[in-house]
């Protein structure tokens, strides 16, 4: 099968890159099943596996797909329309009830695709083997926070608090100390360390030697390679129970309450999860080869002549509250 994989990023991803990684391994994984991948990318790509061409955006889609494309596998919903078979993974959300997706976009978990009237939905996948090899050691220094730090919606401050009140230590990847960009905040407690934007060998590090990741959220989280990454490095989640975190947290590998004593509990006792367990749960179910293999199904289904989702997904119910609740 010819594949185009399209987004409005740079590939391969230099730091965190969310998206950029899970397209990255989407492509090298089917590539050794044995089809022919093409990616369509922002200039500045590169990729040893795989034709890259750069999206022209003075242009149309339709304009430059190859001719020998079976499948066009889109990262970003468009309102262009053309011939060839084509997906569309939707990573994020909206907020807008009249907003129209595309009739086989895809979703990145159970939730994420009822919120908007779909049952369409694929995991991200990584691929393990080019992370470093977890040591999956018990009773560590510290526990981690990861995400975009300056975005309230990841409620950095709710880890700190909760983190803080157990009397333990937080590094934080994905923020600073001092910021301005969302006005005045600074955080001054020695025990909270701030890691900044970091690659994927620091960030590596830094998980390998926590205790657990504390993800307490304050929106539908879609999916969260946060939660997946830290899991693999043998971390169990405690956060709050929005959008996947509920089917992906079971209480084997993590405890999710909206509620900030309740906690803190549990990070005082993390020792409860086994991190053998942990990782082997993020080793087995969201690596980039079930990933694949998902999208396969949904590839051959579209070439068939099938549409992914019976009727336009929309979203079905607004999330009025800026936040949602964290007592």
């Amino acid at each position: 099968m010819n594949i185009l994989i399209v987004s409005s990023s740079i590939i391969p991803a230099h730091l965190y890159g969310g998206i950029e990684r899970v397209i990255w391994d989407l492509g090298s994984e089917l590539t050794k099943l044995g089809h022919a991948i093409t990616y369509m990318v922002n200039e500045g790509s590169s990729c040893s596996f795989a034709k890259v061409l750069t999206f022209d955006k003075e242009r149309s889609l339709s304009e430059q797909i190859p001719e020998e494309i079976d499948i066009v596998h889109l990262n970003y919903q468009s309102s262009e329309t053309f011939d060839k078979p084509h997906v569309v993974t939707q990573h994020g959300n909206t907020n807008d009830e009249e907003y129209q997706f595309n009739r086989n976009t895809i979703f990145v978990s159970r939730d994420h695709a009822n919120r908007h009237g779909s049952n369409q939905f694929v995991y991200n996948g990584l691929n393990w083997d080019a992370y470093p090899k977890p040591t999956l050691v018990k009773d560590k220094s510290y526990f981690h926070f990861l995400g975009k730090a300056s975005w309230r919606l990841k409620n950095v401050t709710g880890a700190i608090n909760i983190v803080r009140a157990a009397g333990e230590k937080l590094t934080v990847m994905g923020g600073n100390r001092l910021n301005l960009k969302m006005g005045f905040r600074f955080t001054p407690y020695p025990s909270v360390k701030f890691a900044g934007m970091v690659d994927n060998v620091r960030k590596s590090a830094i998980m390998d030697s926590s205790n657990g990741l504390v993800f307490p959220v304050r929106w539908h989280e879609p999916f969260g390679l946060a939660l997946t990454e830290s899991l693999y490095f043998g971390c169990p989640v405690i956060g709050t129970p929005y959008g996947s975190l509920p089917e992906l947290i079971n209480k084997d590998v993590g405890f999710l309450s909206a509620k900030s004593l309740e906690l803190t509990d549990a990070v005082r006792n993390i020792s409860q999860f086994s991190v053998k367990r942990c990782h082997e749960y993020a080793r087995d179910i969201f690596n980039s080869k079930v990933m694949a293999q998902s999208y396969l199904q949904k590839y051959e289904q579209v070439i068939n002549g099938s549409a992914l989702n019976e009727e336009v997904p929309r979203l079905k119910k607004v999330q009025v509250d800026k936040f949602l609740p964290f007592y």
